[in-house]
């Protein structure tokens, strides 16, 4: 199915909603549910690290010490600033 692009009377393409970025907000509420959830699987670790056995224990007692660090860096990769139109493209003749 080949979709069409329609013009306007003033010949001026419309730009499509779906080009359009999330809004600031529900971005950043997006974020800080994704920090929820994974501080909470981090407190559920350090109280499974008291109630599990010995080799289950130091698995719980790693990973309550590292979803810091992977929640941190999950939810700062947020918002993209680079704009994807203004990143030249390479001409074919240049890569020969």
């Amino acid at each position: 199915m080949a979709f069409k692009r329609t013009t306007t009377s003033s010949g001026v393409t419309p730009i499509s909603i779906t080009q359009a970025q999330v809004g600031l907000a529900s971005d950043q509420a997006g974020r800080q549910r994704r920090y929820l959830i994974s501080m909470l699987i981090r407190t559920a670790c350090f109280i499974l690290t008291i109630f599990l056995p010995s080799p289950y224990r130091w698995v719980a007692l790693g990973a309550a010490m590292i979803l810091p660090y992977l929640s941190v860096v999950i939810a700062n990769a947020g918002r993209e600033t680079i704009n994807r139109a203004s990143v030249p493209a390479h001409n074919k003749n240049e890569l020969n």
